[in-house]
Parts: C-alpha cells; structure tokens; sequence
C-alpha cells in the first residue's frame, strides 16, 4: 500500500469511550485544522460507530489517507478486543476495511495508545506512553518504534480488579480524586520496577487530575499531541517495523 508523500494530508481520528475526536493532519504531523469531536454512544454496534465517525468529518477538508487509534486490541486493522466498548459486538471486526468503504480512503488502524504514543515519544530508548481515560491504555516504544502491543489495562492489579477498574473513569467518580490519585502514584510505582523505562509520557483526558509530584523522567501529554500519531502511522519506516513486529508475535 502506497505510504505518504509530502502532500498528502491525514485524518487521524482518536476513538474513545467518552468522545470520538478527529482532525487533518499534513506528511510531518502538523494540525491542519482544530481537532473536533462528537459523543461516543453507549455501548455501540461496530456499524454505529462508523456511522458516528461519518457525521464527524462529513465537513472535513479533502484527506488522502485514514489513521485511526481504537481503544483495544488491533491486529491488520482487525479488533480483536474493545474493553470499554464491547468486546463481544466487536470482536474479528475489520475496522479498516470498514472505513476505507465508508470513506473512500485507504485507512490504518491500532491501539490508540499506540497511535498517542507515535505522536508523543522523543524516539530516544525505551519509551512507555499511558492514558488515562475511560480505561487504562498502554503503549511501547524502542527508539521510536512500536512494539509489540500488549493489553496491560486486562491485567489483575489488587482485589480482583484489572488495571482499567483500579483507575479507570469509574473508579475516578467512586473514589474522589485524592484515593485515585493514591492508586495512580502506585500504578506508577509498579510501571518503574516491571519496565524500567527511559521516559514514560501520561496523558488521557484524566491526566490533568493528577496532583503529587511526577519524576524528572515522566512527561503529560495532551491528545492534541497524541493524535499528531496519526502522521507517523503512514511513514514507511514506521509501518515496517510495525508489520515486523506482528510476525515475530
């Protein structure tokens, strides 16, 4: 598949449990246009969400390509889990394919912590990019490149709860925001001994609640800068290194 040239322009949408957000982005990943955004229905139908997607950039400027982060696990633009909007209704969906038809576009889809992270890192060592958002979501980087992705927000943390109920959306309004951030400073804590990154970037929509003092070495990132991503996705050496990466799994 035909990867950018210098003219090209890209709309890079951001899917979320809360709000669907896209923008046009040029070759290097410079915003084009202010990001917009449109609710995220409850619990929707793969065919909603498209639907949804379409009445959001109906009024786009002309874009050549789609880059597109859902919240879950992609494989080949295939989701094979979406926690926080229904695993089973959008299981061995081809989101890619279903888009490209809709839009007429060619179009690439991964985790959106994966395209935040594409967006965010310096490229410099071993780079760990979180949100915190609806749920928990996690991406990996060596020298800029993807790694293989890996659903942390699924693992058990304490008491049964995975990551995505321990500091996720629901736990933020059950809890109050000073134990949330107790639970966070602690997810911190276990993400510094398992991974031992160079820098780990936050951001989400939630990442601005956070209060205790980060170390020098974490960075928060806004999702004006995550969805900058979805410019990298179309670079060749980046898209290599991501299909490489998929056969070694």
């Amino acid at each position: 598949m035909k990867q950018t040239s210098p003219g090209d322009k890209i709309l890079s949408i951001d899917i979320g449990g809360s709000h669907v957000k896209a923008t046009i982005l040029n070759h290097e990943g410079a915003l084009q246009m202010e990001y917009e955004k449109i609710v995220t229905p409850p619990s929707p139908k793969p065919k909603q969400l498209v639907e949804v997607i379409q009445t959001l950039v109906k009024a786009f400027p002309v874009y050549d390509k789609i880059s597109v982060g859902f919240p879950g696990y992609v494989k080949n633009g295939v989701i094979f889990t979406a926690p926080n909007l229904g695993t089973d209704a959008f299981k061995g969906f081809d989101l890619a394919k279903a888009l490209e038809k809709a839009l007429g576009k060619p179009a690439r889809v991964v985790n959106d912590a994966d395209m935040q992270g594409l967006g965010v890192v310096d490229g410099k060592g071993f780079e760990m990019v979180v949100t915190l958002g609806t749920g928990f979501g996690t991406a990996l980087l060596s020298d800029g490149y993807l790694l293989p992705h890996l659903e942390i927000s699924q693992l058990p943390i304490r008491k049964g709860k995975n990551y995505d109920e321990y500091i996720g959306e629901k736990a933020l309004e059950k809890e109050g925001d000073v134990k949330w951030n107790k639970r966070v400073k602690n997810v911190i804590e276990i993400l510094k001994k398992v991974f031992n990154y160079d820098t780990l970037y936050i951001g989400g929509g939630n990442a601005r609640k956070i209060t205790f003092k980060l170390d020098a070495n974490i960075k928060l990132t806004s999702n004006r800068d995550g969805i900058k991503g979805g410019a990298r996705l179309w670079k060749e050496d980046t898209r290599e290194h991501l299909i490489t990466s998929k056969k070694n799994q």
